[in-house]
């Protein structure tokens, strides 16, 4: 994870136009009315706001927000932060565009947990006045690419932010695997399915299927079985140059690749998922300079009450 203080444009602040992208969950009456505080903050300071067409029409804006047709590679040009109002599945919907355009995110959590988050409800003002001075800083996340072969033959390809899982499609039926890394096989088993997950998605669903919590800072690759009929069956961490494989053995039915819960694709028997560290980073723009301990014990609510301090 590289962070870095953000760096405004060339041209002078005072005379270049800045806009920012907006993307909610309009859905929530929270999204709703904090899409309007920002829109109306940023607006004031004399920045730019652009949104979904299909967004602005669930959205109290005024008419000087610019909209632009539905999604396409290209509707961030000329934006330099995408701020995200909603939880977790709204937060990864962004990590869509900021992967796409190079454009930093900012999630203001309205959800539960939230880790991709920078900011929660109670923040706006704080997040508009940051945005305005710019003050904030950027970083960038790892990710995965995926691709899905068959019999030697390129099916599939993908990206995840946060993991990559091949799972089971009949709750009756275990998928039966076999694990590989850098090439080799590891081990195989029957299970529910195997996550391969980064950092970032160490907190996510790997989290809940028994994996360990990695520090962002870290470079690894994780890989976490869900369900594993086997003694052998534990999380395993490996460098970020390593390249994950899960093969669905040919025996058993048909499985699923999920990546970030969003992009599915079937996996039919004797399929192989290849996953390594991503070509692209997501970009995520930081407000606070916190530690992710921290952040973790915000988050998980974790009892911290016995601790004296550092030592001296």
């Amino acid at each position: 994870m590289n962070t870095r203080p953000n760096t405004p444009p060339s041209t002078s602040p005072s005379t270049a136009p800045r806009t920012v992208f907006l993307l909610a969950h309009t859905g929530r009456p929270a999204a709703v009315r904090s899409a309007e505080l920002v829109v109306l903050g940023l607006l004031r300071s004399g920045i730019g706001v652009r949104v979904l067409a299909a967004e602005a029409a669930d959205l109290p804006l005024p008419p000087s927000v610019e909209t632009v047709p539905e999604a396409t590679p290209d509707v961030l040009d000329g934006c330099e932060l995408l701020i995200v109002l909603g939880g977790d599945g709204t937060l990864l919907r962004g990590a869509e565009f900021a992967r796409a355009s190079g454009v930093p995110m900012l999630g203001v959590n309205l959800g539960r947990v939230g880790f991709l988050a920078e900011a929660e409800r109670d923040d706006l003002d704080k997040v508009v006045d940051r945005v305005v001075t710019r003050a904030y800083e950027v970083e960038e996340r790892m990710t995965l690419d995926v691709a899905v072969y068959n019999n030697g033959d390129l099916l599939h390809t993908n990206w995840a932010l946060n993991e990559a899982a091949v799972q089971k499609v009949a709750p009756e039926r275990m998928l039966e695997v076999v694990l590989a890394i850098d090439g080799r096989p590891v081990t195989g088993f029957g299970c529910d399915g195997v996550i391969c997950a980064t950092p970032t998605g160490s907190t996510a669903y790997a989290f809940s299927a028994g994996g360990p919590v990695i520090w962002p800072e870290v470079e690894a690759l994780l890989m976490v079985p869900i369900g594993a009929h086997a003694l052998f069956a534990k999380p395993l961490v490996t460098t970020p140059d390593s390249v994950l494989a899960v093969e669905v053995e040919p025996h058993t039915p048909d499985g699923v690749l999920w990546c970030d819960g969003r992009r599915t694709v079937t996996l039919p028997a004797g399929a192989r998922v290849e996953v390594r560290r991503g070509s692209v980073p997501v970009r995520l723009a930081r407000l606070h300079h916190a530690s992710f301990s921290d952040r973790l014990v915000a988050k998980f609510a974790l009892p911290v009450s016995g601790w004296r301090g550092a030592p001296r």
